[in-house]
């Protein structure tokens, strides 16, 4: 009897937690604005991307810089709702950057995780980030919810 009980606790465990992360994937998370607005001189460029970083201009609204992997099945996902929705909005931008070529910025932003989505308003500057697969109703809610409404759609 108490093995069913051990068992029956141990499925309810692994349960609410698969709930749980299933609840966290892909959700927006803001970055602090008073953390951007207060950061020192010499750490104003630690918040910010540039073109010649991203290897692509920035979007005339937001940009969506896609932190992902050869062997993710969520980035390839993450990858076609991004490009769709920059698609059609022609002020929008997506860049896709390979976490192994490009492992200094995965340090600078503390990504742990494939996909991991930064969302920067139109100065490049980093809003907030989505870590998980993204779909078309998260990545809207991102663009409504940027600080200022600088991306609101």
């Amino acid at each position: 009897m108490s093995r069913v009980l051990l068992v029956l606790a141990v499925l309810a465990v692994a349960t609410a937690l698969g709930l749980w992360w299933r609840a966290r994937n892909g959700r927006y998370t803001a970055v602090d604005a008073a953390l951007l607005g207060s950061a020192p001189a010499d750490r104003a460029d630690d918040t910010r991307l540039t073109p010649a970083e991203l290897g692509a201009p920035l979007g005339a609204r937001a940009t969506f810089v896609q932190f992902s992997s050869e062997v993710c099945a969520p980035c390839r996902r993450t990858h076609a709702v991004l490009a769709t929705l920059a698609a059609e909005n022609a002020d929008l931008s997506h860049v896709e950057m390979d976490v192994v070529q490009h492992l200094d910025l995965v340090r600078r932003f503390g990504i742990m995780r494939t996909p991991t989505t930064l969302l920067l308003d139109a100065r490049g500057v980093v809003v907030g980030r989505m870590s998980g697969a993204t779909d078309r109703r998260h990545a809207l809610a991102a663009l409504a919810s940027c600080p200022g409404g600088v991306c609101a759609v």
